[in-house]
């Protein structure tokens, strides 16, 4: 006789990031397994997210309180409704020598956040894991959103169904908004360079394509607090502008440490991110600038 290794080529190497939507509505994406050995391979697709000892797994402390830098759990944020948030087809099925198969991914949040995850492995003959793929997604209430930095958050949520009061209603109320949430922009410049290179860091903000809020072209974005900004070296290449639905404007931010910068401790600059669409929304940005020798 002879003996055959089983082997498959994917499309996707190791994630699959789903972007994000709208929360209860959904997206689909598409990946194909070939397969390239001369034997036809019997497989099954398996999430974490279903597997039986996944409520044991759930007992252990979680990565962010642990002294391990290695994450081992890849399942993140799952539905409400108990219906896993990430779910494929075909989940089982034999893919002839030489002939290739295509998966559909589908992604239906059923709540707002942007830690959805989930482990994606394909099995051939029932015991051997031939490929990983770490899914990922966001929901978000409104079709706007911000990506990029440190967030200040941490990736669990807690398993109560919590109902903030929304800003529109804040809004009637005569309320003052809140910021929706906290990011960390760290510029890290570099001294003893022949020449001078502002530290540079990056934020995106997002409009989300959807059918609810189809009436709102574009959504607005403005900084605040410009002058000290500047005052401080920082410069952003868009302080505001516009983003078109579906799409994503990357705004650039360098840094290059002031005449009176004290290099002993991080300079911390406070500003706020404003996003006007089908609501108008505020992000704290936290820019903390500090100095490095090129030795």
């Amino acid at each position: 006789g002879h003996g055959v290794m089983p082997s498959i080529v994917c499309s996707v190497e190791e994630v699959l990031d789903m972007g994000y939507v709208i929360a209860k509505e959904k997206t689909t994406s598409t990946f194909k397994i070939e397969n390239t050995s001369s034997l036809n391979l019997r497989y099954s697709i398996q999430l974490d997210s279903l597997s039986s000892t996944r409520d044991k797994d759930q007992q252990r402390l979680p990565s962010f309180m642990t002294s391990s830098l290695q994450r081992t759990d890849f399942v993140g944020t799952q539905n409400y409704n108990g219906l896993s948030v990430f779910s494929i087809f075909p989940m089982e099925g034999e893919i002839t020598a030489g002939k290739s198969q295509d998966f559909i991914v589908t992604f239906s949040p059923d709540h707002e956040s942007r830690h959805y995850s989930d482990c994606l492995k394909v099995v051939l003959f029932g015991k051997e894991v031939a490929h990983v793929i770490h899914l990922k997604g966001a929901a978000r209430n409104h079709a706007v959103f911000v990506e990029g930095g440190i967030p200040l958050d941490v990736p669990v949520e807690s398993l109560a169904v919590t109902l903030p009061v929304s800003s529109q209603e804040a809004a009637k109320g005569g309320k003052l908004q809140e910021p929706v949430s906290s990011i960390l922009l760290v510029l890290e410049y570099i001294e003893g360079e022949s020449s001078v290179v502002p530290a540079v860091a990056q934020l995106q903000v997002g409009a989300i394509r959807t059918a609810q809020f189809a009436s709102k072209k574009s959504v607005e974005f403005c900084f605040e607090n410009l002058p000290l900004l500047q005052q401080r070296g920082f410069t952003l290449d868009t302080p505001k502008g516009t983003v078109e639905r579906g799409q994503v404007k990357c705004i650039s931010v360098s840094w290059v440490p002031p005449a009176d910068f004290q290099a002993d401790s991080p300079l911390i600059v406070t500003t706020l991110l404003t996003l006007k669409g089908d609501i108008k929304e505020s992000y704290q940005i936290l820019f903390m600038a500090k100095v490095a020798s090129a030795s």
